[in-house]
């Protein structure tokens, strides 16, 4: 990756957000409005970042712990019209002041990951007037829905994790591909033959396993809503409770975006030599639990760290309980050809906010046309054609169905979702 530029490589993987970029210097959707950005500031992020001043927005943008790149802020501070308000290594609180610094300056508009700009927005600025938002994270989205659920949610917010593309693309393949990099990375670990405790079967859980199992790994999936358990068992996992689970697992990996998922008890069923990593929110492993119970901690190398139990048992936790394929040194996240198309729902939602679209305040899903056309986009990049559907709306291989009310698409969730996979 170039020194001076270390977005150039993932721009060369993303034609989307070229082409966006492109087209928005000249259209310039957001000219004159200030856009708060909360997410990892990896490469991905600062070339989403670049789109939006392309399009002639003042952007304040922070990052999320252990997942910001110094390079990439060096870069934004240099960039006109990006005020970078992360640096690499923050502590908790430093990065919660940052976004209150963000929330300060009276955005227009939000880009959220994990809704860290968004629940501060409502707990200490209810007064602020905010167009709108775009969520992109699980974890973000279930925060949300309890705000919405409670009648808090203040301005209309676009669930781009909600949208077919997100679930199936990024979801699905992304987080699954690049968590096991990083994984595999930091344990040097034989998957095949090994045991993989995937918690929470949604979108993560369901690739990750999926992924796992192609590679010789032994799945166990543990869900609390029985349709996704159901679902895990016709894709040929075993299924159980996670306490019944995790005495057998040598790999325990949570996909839920929920809180403390793992807990004490379910660390006292682990046996010696278990490793244990989040692919979905840094909340969802009892890091306090395993710490009260450690009596020694070593850490062999960055993103490793090995408990000893006074009964002798060792457990390792990668990156603290942080997200691995964020967090893990040397990890960006998913691949540049995934976020290439779930920034573009970003873009296209925030665009679609500043240019007055008439949202009641909420949860939205993203337009399906924008969903729709980002896929086709995608194809048309990677030179693939498909079918169009023909007068009577159904094509020669499908019945053209909006994938949102399809058999694959549960709107329930898993990982997200409202019923909550924790698999506890």
């Amino acid at each position: 990756m170039s020194e001076s530029n270390p977005i150039a490589e993932a721009r060369e993987r993303s034609p989307i957000l070229r082409s966006y970029a492109d087209r928005y210097r000249r259209s310039r959707p957001f000219e004159g409005l200030l856009v708060g950005v909360s997410a990892p500031l990896t490469a991905h992020t600062g070339l989403f970042v670049d789109v939006l001043v392309a399009g002639g927005a003042e952007v304040l943008a922070t990052g999320e712990a252990g997942s910001t790149d110094p390079a990439v802020v060096d870069w934004l501070r240099r960039r006109a019209g990006v005020t970078p308000l992360a640096t690499a290594g923050m502590e908790p609180a430093a990065l919660a002041e940052s976004r209150r610094e963000i929330l300060a300056e009276g955005p227009d508009l939000i880009a959220d990951d994990g809704a860290h700009l968004l629940v501060p927005l409502h707990e200490e600025f209810p007064g602020a007037e905010v167009r709108g938002a775009c969520e992109q994270t699980t974890g973000g989205i279930t925060r949300l829905n309890a705000l919405a659920a409670d009648g808090e949610l203040l301005l209309p917010v676009y669930d781009v994790n909600g949208t077919p593309m997100k679930r199936h693309f990024d979801n699905v393949h992304g987080t699954a591909e690049s968590s096991l990099s990083a994984l595999t990375a930091l344990t040097d670990v034989l998957l095949a033959g090994s045991v993989a405790v995937v918690v929470g079967y949604g979108y993560c859980g369901r690739g990750i396993a999926r992924k796992l199992r192609a590679l010789g790994a032994r799945t166990i999936v543990t869900e609390v809503d029985p349709r996704k358990a159901l679902g895990a068992l016709a894709d040929g996992h075993d299924v159980r409770p996670l306490e019944a689970a995790a005495p057998e697992a040598d790999l325990l990996i949570t996909a839920t975006g929920r809180d403390r998922v793992v807990r004490g008890e379910h660390l006292d069923a682990l046996a010696d030599g278990a490793v244990i990593a989040s692919i979905g929110s840094a909340i969802e492993i009892d890091v306090d639990a395993l710490e009260t119970r450690a009596r020694s901690v070593d850490r062999p190398e960055p993103g490793v760290e090995r408990y000893r139990l006074p009964d002798g048992r060792r457990l390792t936790l990668l990156t603290g309980g942080q997200v691995v394929n964020l967090s893990a040194p040397g990890a960006s996240g998913n691949p540049s050809a995934v976020m290439d198309t779930t920034f573009a729902m970003m873009v296209r939602g925030l665009a679609e906010l500043a240019a007055g679209v008439d949202l009641e305040a909420g949860l939205h899903s993203i337009p399906d046309r924008i969903d729709r056309e980002v896929a086709h986009e995608k194809l048309a990049a990677m030179d693939v054609a498909i079918d169009e559907a023909g007068p009577n709306g159904r094509g020669s291989h499908g019945d053209g169905a909006d994938d949102r009310d399809g058999a694959d698409d549960d709107r329930t969730g898993a990982d997200d979702d409202r019923t909550g996979a924790d698999g506890a």
